[in-house]
């Protein structure tokens, strides 16, 4: 296929996101062309886990946004033409004290009363769960609808529909220059040749900020690093994923009963089986920078906090580990707007580690705002970029 010099839409970035803009546009009949500097998902949808998740989403506009990008996928597991490892087993979140048992009574009204599909679970619920489960564990949480994914896959997916549907990829083309052009439109320079387009949408991710500092729009997404452990299961472990109800403390910046090590480095459990039968122990937080190396501090703390909850695991086989970056901004909620004061350029980054989740909402709103709809899929006031200048900057 002949490379388009002109294209109506032209997406920076071809990670999951990218893949779901370009999908859903495409499928709404725009010209499309994905510009990716390396290989498709070989930034941060390479170096995640699958899930989507409205478990430990913020009640009300947070989780409403998760429930509809459960829908969609659910919608892309029976129309996409390549598989992607879909199953929906719910999740849940287990509780290690009172105290994070009555938070998480309150957490489940909130839900409930938003619409989500929670319940508490006592101890015995817990121990059907698991027989790996420590002793102590007094409950938890499920969210029925939750769901996992290979993001390899999916990703994959995503960008073999939009292709069929005449959208075109540039791989291995960093992105030199944008520029605004006097007659409107865009000047985009690459390692591999100049491209003009109608519309840009900045789905760089962690680096969407400096494609916007390109335009004189400034973005404010930090890199956050997480790191995964991949194990092997000798035995059926759990059937879907668990997290430790700390896990929203830590995501969301609060203080736990921990030690000083698991506080430092964000650590929380995050249990997840995955259709190979192998399993992924998480998770940190860090704002380190660039720095995706694998600190084996991290990973041995990682390892204690899984023990906490799975004792039994103490000679589990681990095959490899893995640290990504997650593109994170102030209010734990990414961009997906169009840009005011540059008309034409729009932004959807700052997903964090929601990527995987948020995708398929996050390309169905901005094929609609591409094409300039009025009624979106979602609000858009609360994804808007402005909203961090209009509460006075971050």
């Amino acid at each position: 296929m002949t490379k388009r010099a002109h294209t109506e839409v032209a997406v920076i970035g071809g990670g999951i996101i990218g893949g779901a803009i370009a999908y859903y546009a495409a499928k709404a009949g725009m010209e499309v062309t994905v510009i990716e500097r390396g290989e498709l998902a070989s930034g941060t949808s390479s170096r995640c886990d699958g899930n989507i998740l409205a478990i430990d989403k913020d009640p009300g506009f947070d989780s409403q946004m998760s429930l509809k990008s459960q829908q969609l996928v659910a919608e892309l597991s029976r129309e996409l033409e390549h598989p992607f490892e879909y199953r929906a087993p719910g999740s849940i979140l287990v509780c290690e004290s009172e105290e994070e048992m009555r938070a998480a009574e309150e957490w489940v009204r909130r839900q409930q009363e938003a619409g989500l599909p929670f319940r508490m679970l006592d101890r015995a619920d817990i121990r059907q769960e698991s027989p790996y489960f420590a002793d102590d564990l007094l409950g938890g949480l499920e969210c029925a609808t939750d769901s996992t994914v290979n993001p390899y896959l999916l990703t994959y997916a995503l960008f073999a529909g939009a292709q069929k549907r005449g959208a075109q990829v540039r791989l291995r083309s960093e992105v030199t220059a944008v520029t605004r052009e006097a007659a409107g439109g865009f000047r985009i320079e690459t390692s591999q040749g100049e491209l003009t387009a109608k519309q840009v949408v900045n789905a760089a991710g962690v680096w969407a900020p400096q494609i916007g500092r390109m335009l004189g729009v400034e973005i404010p997404i930090k890199p956050r690093k997480g790191h995964l452990i991949v194990a092997s299961r000798q035995a059926p472990v759990g059937l879907r994923k668990v997290m430790e109800f700390g896990y929203l403390i830590t995501k969301f910046g609060g203080k736990r009963q921990v030690d000083e090590e698991t506080e430092r480095y964000g650590v929380a459990l995050v249990f997840e089986p995955t259709e190979s039968q192998n399993f992924l122990i998480g998770s940190s937080r860090q704002f380190v920078g660039f720095d995706t190396k694998v600190d084996l501090r991290v990973v041995r703390c990682m390892a204690r906090r899984m023990l906490r909850f799975y004792p039994r695991l103490a000679d589990f086989t681990l095959i490899r580990t893995y640290a990504g970056l997650r593109p994170w901004t102030v209010d734990h909620l990414p961009i997906v707007s169009r840009v005011e004061e540059v008309p034409g350029f729009f932004i959807a980054a700052g997903h964090e580690g929601d990527g995987i989740s948020l995708a398929a909402v996050t390309g169905k709103l901005m094929a609609e705002l591409l094409q300039g709809r009025e009624e979106t899929i979602i609000p858009t006031a609360p994804l808007r970029h402005d909203r961090f200048t209009r509460r006075g900057g971050t």
